[in-house]
């Protein structure tokens, strides 16, 4: 279950890295997330890394509502995961 969600949430970070409207200091924060989704490391480690980073990039003062709101969905489900 715990790996379905993860990679379920793969195309919805993707989608936002592409985004235009997106700042690029948060692209780069997105692709760093789905580097380490992709990764082979312990599931917990890996949770716990893009929490922080996902949290961070909530945070982001330049961030559209819409994006921000997409990024507190992934972070709801990885919190379900923790």
């Amino acid at each position: 279950m715990e790996h379905k969600d993860i990679t379920s949430m793969e195309p919805v970070l993707a989608e936002l890295k592409d985004d235009s409207t997106v700042p690029k200091n948060v692209r780069l924060k997105i692709e760093k997330v789905i580097e380490v989704l992709k990764s082979n490391m312990e599931m917990s480690i890996k949770v716990s890394k893009v929490l922080n980073e996902l949290e961070e990039i909530a945070d982001d003062v330049n961030l559209q509502s819409y994006t921000r709101t997409q990024v507190w969905d992934i972070i709801s489900t990885l919190e379900k995961i923790k």
